[in-house]
């Protein structure tokens, strides 16, 4: 697999389309695993007070997230620690909105990679005056959905963000079909008890959420960056092996497909906007990174996914037997999450 060391230069190379200096030193450390599999860092604050900072940050808290999401889909389900360990680092990004900000910036520095788009904002700017260019952008944010070479923009963000979601719902898939075939191992069948730990642990997941960010100056990891071999695309992509297998039992999910006829889908203008918004902010000269800071938080996002943290939580609690820890994760840790981040909505 490949760490998030390897690709921060990336990123930074993708960032550098719009920052011309982040100063982004992040904060850091990660999730608790096998030392082997840790990269070497230096820990540095996630949430700087300095919102330059911050956007860049923010954008490698997202690869951090699906890092997470390609570990869950990968760990061997061999006992009750094995799931805790997936609720709990999955948990542990969906508190205090840190999840939407980051799907934001990572989103935004993957439409910066349009000259066309960036150009076009820089264009606005100069012809209008910043201030009113400013003005315009954060009035409306669909408003930008119409600047030349958004359209491509666009269809890159959506691409991504629907790549990720896919990853989450291929593995929730994987815990569906474990929470049935588990019911064939008796480790799994154990009734639990009293959960007041369990709760208690998955509560303060979030408290504990540590992000490792490379060490070094950002300038330098731009410099080293190669954005002719890796284009910023979905963050599944970064890390994707594949999904492992659900542990093998006689049990399999029933088939519980209905259908009621096609599903029309459309773009979430209000989320992209808000998206390509965040990456035409950047683009001009003397930005307000204060109106880019507050452009990084969705409330609607942050609301669904609190919701989905506390319908996990109470999936947890009205649980009887271990097994059903992992349709927990299926429902609520994953498939949820990924409707909250999704840019494509049901007519």
């Amino acid at each position: 697999m490949k760490s998030l060391t390897h690709w921060v230069p990336i990123l930074a190379g993708a960032a550098s389309l719009l920052i011309a200096a982040t100063g982004a030193h992040g904060q850091g450390a990660e999730m608790q695993r096998d030392a082997a599999t840790a990269p070497t860092t230096s820990t540095i604050q996630l949430r700087s007070a300095d919102p330059r900072r911050s956007l860049l940050n923010a954008a490698r808290t997202y690869t951090a997230y699906h890092e997470e999401v390609d570990w869950a889909g990968r760990r061997e389900i061999a006992a009750a620690e094995d799931l805790e360990a997936t609720m709990d680092g999955l948990a542990a990004f969906y508190g205090e909105g840190v999840l939407a900000d980051a799907q934001i910036a990572y989103a935004a520095l993957v439409a910066s990679q349009h000259p066309e788009f960036v150009d076009a904002v820089r264009a606005v700017a100069d012809f209008y005056g910043i201030d009113v260019a400013r003005e315009g952008l954060m009035t409306d944010t669909v408003f930008v959905t119409g600047f030349a070479g958004a359209r491509d923009a666009v269809r890159s963000v959506g691409a991504a963000l629907n790549a990720d979601a896919d990853e989450l719902h291929e593995v929730a898939d994987r815990y569906r079909l474990a929470a049935y075939n588990l019911q064939n191992e008796s480790w799994a069948r154990q009734r639990m008890r009293d959960r007041a730990d369990r709760l208690a642990t998955l509560e303060s997941a979030s408290n504990r959420l540590q992000v490792n960010f490379p060490g070094g100056d950002p300038a330098s990891l731009r410099a080293q960056s190669d954005l002719g071999a890796g284009r910023l695309g979905s963050a599944a992509a970064l890390f994707g092996e594949g999904v492992a297998d659900a542990p093998a039992g006689p049990m399999t999910a029933p088939d519980l497909t209905l259908l009621v006829g096609d599903a029309q889908l459309r773009p979430d203008e209000r989320r992209i906007g808000r998206i390509l918004t965040v990456a035409a902010l950047q683009a001009i000269e003397q930005r307000d990174d204060r109106a880019i800071a507050e452009l990084l938080e969705d409330p609607a996002a942050q609301r669904c996914i609190a919701w989905a943290r506390l319908d996990l939580a109470q999936c947890v609690a009205a649980g009887q037997f271990t097994y059903e820890d992992s349709f927990c994760i299926a429902e609520h840790a994953l498939d949820d999450i990924a409707t909250c981040l999704s840019v494509m909505r049901s007519e």
